[in-house]
């Protein structure tokens, strides 16, 4: 488990000597933890045309000795009503019995928000044998099913509000892309082929789509033990016009320094390079709930933003001070503020930072720094089509996997 690494280290710090930590088996149990276990029965209502009218769902899920994960509250288990997907759904049910059992600590989010996984695997599965009873195309049938793009913002059966989306588009594209109609003819070729004894080799076609919940955050979904899951930004421009800003969650290899001094750049006009980030100093980091569930960028990515556009506001009110006109006859290009009509009269972010703590106009507070809480009105909503392609040897078993096509849309 991730505590005997901590132990290991401080107490190479305490005694000056090497610490090698080396669990056994048992404990391995008691703190390491797991994900998954998932037992899913699902139930789809559909006409013979493969319109789906409804979708039932039972879940066993193993908790293990206890929950591991920082789940939201209200959501034991975790996001799993998210299980309708794509799919307009006019009618769905959804239970879950939460079990505790004798094994490792459960329910932790590996590369995934949380449940959103189980959840899409469960509706896409029932899709796949939905299109085999009916005889249909398993994309075709989706395609059938999915929300349309007209009925965003759309509200599912199980309570969620999806805010945008275009499945259509992203199905026909990946569909278009890896030639999917004249695969399948070489599929029933192939198939032909096999029952005449002409090959022992067989091809297999996956079709998957999915739409995820992710951007834990808002506080009416989302608390951990009462406490909003909501995130902030602090953002100080000094007076040299670089950048010093600080928020509540932590890269762990996604490359969040560079996504935020980007931000950062295009809100205010300050060259990435000049902009420090400083990310999980617990000493100086502002409010935040950290780094997991594909929350950073929708939460803490807003909240830079929004820190961005209080100082772009108080820059432009400095800068009309400078340029002696109003400030709502200047605009915002690139760098700087330039008069409307008379782009030679402007002031770049630089000269107005150096100005906002040599000579700030009369009667307003000098520096240039802003904090942002932001707590977002709603989850989001990505969505992508999955394809893969497959030879198989029956007699070996041997899979090659020729092609797999992924198109993610990040909402």
């Amino acid at each position: 488990g991730l505590p005997g690494y901590i132990c290991a280290i401080v107490a190479s710090i305490v005694t000056g000597v090497p610490v090698k930590w080396v669990e056994d088996r048992m404990e391995n149990l008691s703190t390491t933890s797991f994900a998954r276990d998932y037992h899913m029965t699902a139930e789809i209502a559909a006409k013979n045309d493969g319109t789906v009218t409804g979708l039932k769902v039972h879940v066993l899920a193993d908790h293990g000795g206890f929950d591991a994960c920082a789940d939201p509250s209200k959501w034991p288990a975790g996001f799993f009503n998210i299980v309708t997907g794509s799919y307009d759904f006019p009618a769905a049910h959804l239970a879950v019995d939460g079990v505790y059992t004798n094994k490792a600590p459960g329910g932790v989010a590996y590369r995934c928000s949380f449940r959103v996984t189980e959840a899409a695997y469960c509706v896409e599965r029932a899709m796949d044998i939905l299109a085999q009873k009916l005889d249909m195309d398993p994309a075709d049938l989706r395609m059938k099913n999915f929300v349309k793009p007209e009925q965003f913002p759309y509200h599912s059966a199980l309570g969620w509000e999806y805010d945008s989306g275009d499945y259509h588009t992203a199905m026909q594209k990946a569909m278009d892309t890896i030639g999917y109609r004249e695969l399948r003819a070489e599929q029933k070729a192939k198939q032909e082929a096999f029952k005449r004894g002409e090959t022992r080799e067989i091809m297999g076609i996956g079709v998957s789509f999915f739409t995820e919940i992710v951007g834990a955050g808002p506080s009416k979904n989302c608390d951990i033990l009462g406490v909003a899951m909501f995130d902030s930004a602090e953002i100080r421009v000094h007076p040299t016009g670089s950048v010093i800003s600080r928020m509540g969650t932590k890269s762990q290899g996604q490359g969040h320094e560079t996504t935020w001094a980007q931000i950062i750049a295009t809100e205010i006009g300050i060259p990435a390079a000049d902009i420090m980030v400083e990310e999980g100093n617990t000493d100086t980091a502002p409010y935040g709930l950290g780094t997991y569930g594909s929350r950073s960028t929708p939460v803490a990515g807003a909240a830079i933003a929004l820190a961005s556009r209080k100082i772009r506001n108080k820059a432009q009110m400095i800068a009309a001070h400078m340029l002696e006109v109003s400030e709502y006859d200047l605009e915002w290009d690139v760098d700087g503020f330039q008069v409307k009509g008379n782009p030679q009269a402007r002031k770049s972010m630089k000269e107005i930072a150096w100005a906002a703590y040599h000579a700030p106009p009369p009667g307003m507070e000098p520096g240039l720094e802003a904090v942002s809480y932001y707590d977002p009105p709603n989850m989001t909503f990505p969505f992508g089509a999955y394809l893969c392609v497959m030879d198989i040897d029956v007699d070996t078993g041997v899979a090659k996997t020729r092609r797999f096509y992924a198109l993610d849309d990040c909402g």
